[in-house]
């Protein structure tokens, strides 16, 4: 008899790492993708529906979204066709341009990668002003090819094509002094509002970058996290780390 995903998740609970509590999240399923920052969780399911968390209830957000960012430089997202878009007076504003993924977690400026693994840098006055077509979108081109990208307040981190770690210094004007490789390999990586680093490895295995500061912004090593599922989604905030599984459960825990 196949066990049913409910009773899977329990026994994920139940074997959590004592270190950490971990609890289901509840009234949204099928997660793609979730992002958390500046105390706030936005999040999309594999029918692309974005959700914003008020409470213990996510609400739908209008639009249809693949990947959705939340950070000191708004609400971002993407959609299906790559199109970029932010969040204005409840509305999206689509921006010009097109990305595969993007990251609102920089000192209000934001980051994001496009096809063949370019990537590209907003400034913080040009993404916090931008109010919708007219507005200017100064896009500057980065160094480098990487499939995920994430900033924090000691600097930004990205894994490329074959789970690369790189670390790069970036600025609100989009001034950068190339990338510094780091040890490992993760195939997506987040940045804590507070320069916390979690990842995940190709493998769903979860880890934290231990030692960070802001004088030693690359950190000492890497921890692993057990977790009782294959996750391919981590993201952290105020204490919380929220993981979603390969299958799109979702778990929020603490310690």
């Amino acid at each position: 008899m196949r066990a049913t995903p409910a009773i899977l998740l329990i026994l994920c609970l139940l074997a959590a790492s004592h270190a950490w509590d971990c609890q289901p999240v509840v009234d949204i399923k099928n997660l793609m993708q979730i992002d958390a920052g500046l105390g706030q969780v936005v999040a999309t399911n594999t029918s692309q529906t974005p959700y914003y968390l008020v409470g213990d209830k996510w609400i739908p957000l209008p639009g249809s979204l693949k990947h959705i960012t939340v950070g000191p430089a708004g609400i971002w997202g993407i959609n299906k066709a790559d199109s970029i878009y932010k969040y204005v007076a409840g509305n999206w504003v689509q921006a010009a341009g097109s990305l595969k993924q993007v990251d609102a977690g920089g000192n209000q400026f934001i980051v994001g990668v496009y096809m063949k693994d370019t990537s590209f840098c907003l400034t913080s006055s040009a993404t916090v002003g931008y109010k919708g077509p007219g507005s200017p979108l100064p896009w500057t081109g980065l160094p480098g090819a990487v499939k995920y990208y994430s900033c924090g307040p000691f600097g930004c981190w990205a894994v490329n094509k074959n789970d690369d770690i790189f670390l790069m210094s970036l600025n609100q004007d989009c001034q950068n002094n190339g990338w510094s490789h780091i040890d490992g390999k993760l195939s997506m990586i987040e940045v804590a509002t507070d320069g916390s680093v979690f990842g995940v490895t190709s493998a769903g295995s979860v880890y934290t970058r231990d030692g960070i500061t802001a004088s030693k912004p690359e950190g000492t090593g890497w921890s692993h996290m057990p977790m009782c599922m294959i996750m391919k989604h981590v993201t952290y905030d105020l204490g919380r780390l929220w993981v979603v599984s390969k299958s799109g459960f979702a778990m929020v825990c603490t310690h």
